[in-house]
């Protein structure tokens, strides 16, 4: 039991070509049916860790309900930790116990995908021994129990237990019950290079075998036989053949020859059944078989399989009919597919002729692969809110999307080729959102996902250029920038996977040097004032090293660090750099934990880092706060996944954006001026992001990028998980905000990663900012105005200075007053003072009017006030006398 469909497995027999063109297999020699075995063991970099187990019996096991387990004996311990076994494993196939991915640490995709069963808990190293156990008692062993080897593994070079795969022997059909013995695994066992997965999820082996699966002599190919079936009943009209493990004899026209490259068999096509329920294609699989060609008409005697969901026919016999015969007219497949469309026409010659969209990118340089979907897609909660409209999304999604393959089966195949059948280089590379249309091949089913198998270039035309920075406007600028696991420590044993959950960045230093090239390309070219950075390694120094480099490209003491040792328990962390000429701290740095409130869980969330700032040039202040919050890749206990489309952790995440939010307008920036920065693990209609909503936040790169912003791209699908939110003081300064899209859309081929390239790959380099990292950078610009210290202007004259004749009367004054502000804003103007002298009396009877009683000799001064948007303040003072005596008094 595997979902691996990669049958990289050695060839069932030697197979030769007569004379006549017709081509016979031997079959395996049975064996007597034994207990179950390990059939291969992976012990790879990192928590790369898989235990593969064989049935060589004629039957179905269930693991669990026959009480199997795994038993590891760590560091020569005589106790196990036991590992029980759940789920079937059928005759002749395997079962995959294998690490599964943690928060901080990623199992490579091709061991998750052959995994049966998965764990997150600590497995085993080169120098513990492992059983497979049957109700307790061990029926198969690798390594001694009760022995450490003092060298860290037994066995040496590639056949050592140690950062190698082992493989069991094909005619090991029964196995190892003694755990007491000495272990050789240069007896029995196969050795290969660390991190050769391309085996696991199928073992090739000379055991008893179920004479469906296994076509003996009896049959042959015949161009002649007028008892040929249709490909069509082979595959039948439902999703897997109706006439498994029969033997059948089938003719049609090779339309895909994928010998070569780890398929090990070719697609052939008939001229169908009258039936489109049916596919008129099926792949032969004839390992080490005799040579054919696209256009050659062959018989093929096998027997139907279904082989991980693509049905097969397992080639004993082929006899080529003739030779360069046209194709079929490739059928026409048109997205969105539903499943029974697709399987209507597995292994058959397909072309797409919609210009479709690249989607996904990330396995194109391990396998080859990439997704064309009908328009670009938005990750469901992006764009909708969770629930049924995330999930019917999500389907429809699925549905306009289909993998478009290399026709290899091989990790890291060189050379890589262009979706249009070119080499792939620096200079003809491809994006997301990049365009291809009339992809020609076979449609394929492999790794759960339908694809097409080129056997063309298709058209290819840029749909998605690299664009420039953006332009954010502003003075100032803050920055956004996960830097992917910059670590200056390099790890000190790349070969043992045991410290890997600490050492998560280059490998070398060569490795290194590259990664730091790449990201001070790119924040060399932001240019911002303020970065925020993020997946920094978490030992008090990454940051200033970052900042070094930095600074030797831009010049010396451009940039320097907030400095705040290590933070928190993780081995990543936040980080601020600054430019001090253009902005200063003000106090200290603070840091948003438990401590703060207990709904931030630290065990979760990354501190974090919050740092006020002063503007040089305007004296305005400002809050960046640099957040990085619980991912979506590893199950919460307090917060599992809903399945709503918000993934894992989704109520801790929600949880920390309250406090956070609360933190900052209550505590840390009452004055409204904090922007959030960072890496949430949510998109925007996620529940976490409506805390920051709700809590008077602004999401910037909504409101200037729209409802399909993205910094971010997951299975073919974009959004974003880096924000710039913003208080509403702060809000109002803002004059751009925007993802530079450098990372997310570039395959990860041309990243600084040499892993598991090969050297041609390698060479697929630059020290520019593209694929610098897996997340695009965010930008913010500001326009900070200096404080407007300057007062406003104000002029006040009344219709009556002087009022004659003194004769005690209420006398009507009117005054006019002219009042402005350079700024051009809103000037109130008030009367706020009123001094009488020499006897007499006034009334206020509107805005701009009053009386005064006209005594001889009265004084009166009225001061008027202007006050500006700012609070600044003028006054103007007018006086009105009464008669000659008053004119004298004045």
């Amino acid at each position: 039991m595997s979902h691996s469909p990669r049958r990289l497995v050695a060839a069932l027999a030697a197979l030769t070509l007569g004379a006549a063109g017709a081509v016979a297999v031997t079959a395996p020699a049975a064996a007597a049916s034994g207990d179950l075995l390990i059939s291969e063991y992976v012990e790879g970099t990192s928590i790369n860790k898989a235990i593969e187990i064989y049935n060589p019996s004629t039957a179905s096991v269930d693991l669990g309900a026959a009480g199997y387990s795994l038993q590891m004996y760590f560091n020569g311990s005589t106790t196990p930790t036991t590992f029980a076994l759940n789920g079937t494993v059928a005759a002749d196939d395997v079962f995959v116990f294998a690490a599964g991915s943690t928060t901080s640490t990623n199992v490579d995709p091709v061991i998750l995908a052959a995994a049966d069963q998965t764990t997150t808990s600590s497995l085993f190293n080169g120098d513990d021994a492992i059983a497979l156990a049957k109700n307790g008692v061990i029926v198969d062993v690798l390594g001694q129990i009760g022995n450490r080897p003092a060298s860290g593994e037994w066995g040496t070079g590639l056949n050592s237990t140690a950062d190698n795969t082992l493989r069991r022997a094909a005619d090991t059909c029964v196995g190892d019950t003694n755990g007491s013995d000495v272990f050789d695994p240069s007896v029995g066992w196969v050795g290969f290079a660390t991190n050769t997965f391309t085996g696991l999820g199928s073992h090739e082996a000379d055991c008893a075998l179920e004479p469906p699966t296994d076509p003996g002599p009896g049959g042959s190919a015949d161009c002649a036989a007028t008892t040929a079936v249709t490909i069509g009943s082979v595959q039948g009209s439902g999703t897997t053949t109706p006439v498994a493990g029969q033997n059948v004899l089938v003719e049609g026209t090779v339309v895909g020859d994928f010998q070569a490259g780890g398929f090990d068999g070719y697609y052939i096509q008939d001229a169908g059944d009258g039936n489109p329920a049916t596919s008129d294609g099926v792949f032969v699989y004839a390992p080490g078989g005799a040579a054919v060609s696209a256009g050659d008409v062959v018989s093929v005697y096998g027997a139907a399989k279904e082989q991980f969901g693509l049905t097969e026919i397992v080639a004993a016999d082929v006899e080529v009919c003739a030779t360069g015969q046209a194709l079929p007219a490739p059928q026409a497949l048109t997205l969105p597919a539903s499943t029974e469309q697709r399987e209507a026409l597995e292994g058959m010659y397909v072309t797409l002729p919609q210009q479709l969209t690249i989607g996904e990118t990330f396995e194109y340089g391990r396998f080859g692969t990439i997704t064309l979907t009908d328009g670009r897609q938005d990750t469901p909660t992006a764009v909708v809110e969770p629930g049924a409209a995330a999930n019917a999304l999500a389907a429809a999604n699925l549905a306009s999307s289909i993998t478009l393959d290399d026709g290899r089966g091989s990790q890291n195949p060189d050379p890589a080729i262009h979706p249009d059948g070119e080499l792939f280089t620096l200079d003809h590379s491809f994006r997301s959102g990049d365009l291809v249309q009339n992809a020609t091949g076979v449609l394929d089913y492999r790794f759960d996902v339908w694809g097409i198998q080129p056997t063309e270039g298709a058209d290819f035309t840029v749909g998605n250029p690299r664009p420039e920075v953006p332009e954010v406007g502003g003075d100032l600028r803050i920055s956004s920038f996960n830097v992917l696991n910059y670590f200056t420590s390099i790890d000190p044993t790349p070969t043992n996977s045991g410290d890997d959950d600490y050492y998560r960045g280059a490998d070398t230093a060569e490795e290194f040097q590259r990664q730091q090239d790449k990201i001070v390309s790119a924040l060399a070219d932001i240019d911002a004032d303020v970065f925020g950075l993020l997946e920094i390694e978490n030992n008090g120094t990454a940051v200033q090293a970052l900042a070094d480099a930095l600074n030797a490209r831009v010049g010396a003491g451009t940039y320097v660090p907030v400095i705040t040792g290590v933070i928190g328990g993780d081995a990543i962390a936040t980080a601020l750099i600054y430019k001090p000429a253009t902005v200063s701290p003000v106090g200290g740095f603070q840091l948003m934990t438990s401590a703060v409130d207990p709904a931030w869980l630290d065990n979760r969330n990354r501190p974090g880092l919050t740092q006020r700032f002063v503007s040089t040039e305007s004296g305005e202040e400002f809050v960046v706060s640099v957040n990085h919050l619980k991912s979506k890749g590893s199950a919460c206990s307090e917060s599992p996944d809903l399945k709503d489309g918000q993934g894992n952790c989704s109520a801790t995440r929600t949880a920390a954006a309250k406090a956070l939010t609360t933190w900052l307008n209550e505590t840390v920036a009452p004055d409204g001026r904090a922007i959030v920065i960072g890496d949430l693990n949510s998109y925007d209609h996620e529940d976490s992001i409506g805390e920051f909503v709700k809590g008077g936040f602004t999401d910037l790169e909504k409101q200037f990028g729209g409802e399909h912003a993205y910094s971010y791209v997951f299975d073919g699908q974009s959004g974003y998980l880096d924000y710039a939110l913003a208080q509403p003081e702060l809000t109002a300064d803002v004059t751009g905000a925007a993802a530079w899209h450098i990372n997310a859309d570039e395959p990860s081929l041309i990243d600084y990663d040499m892993s598991f390239k090969q050297p041609a790959q390698d060479a697929l380099y630059a020290p520019d900012p593209y694929r610098s990292s897996d997340h695009d950078p965010v930008i913010v610009g500001l326009k900070l105005t200096p404080p407007d210290v300057t007062p406003p202007t104000i002029e006040v004259t009344a219709d009556q200075s002087v009022i004659m004749p003194p004769n005690n009367k209420a006398v009507p004054v009117t005054f006019a007053v002219d009042a402005a502000d350079e700024s051009d804003g809103d000037v109130t103007v008030e009367l706020t003072g009123v001094e009488v002298t020499g006897g007499g009396s006034w009334t206020q009877t509107g805005d701009r009017t009053a009386t005064v009683k006209a005594v001889n000799g009265a004084v009166y001064r009225f001061t008027w006030t202007a006050t500006d948007a700012a609070g600044n303040t003028a006054t103007d003072t007018v006086t009105v006398v009464v008669g000659q005596k008053g004119q004298k008094a004045a």
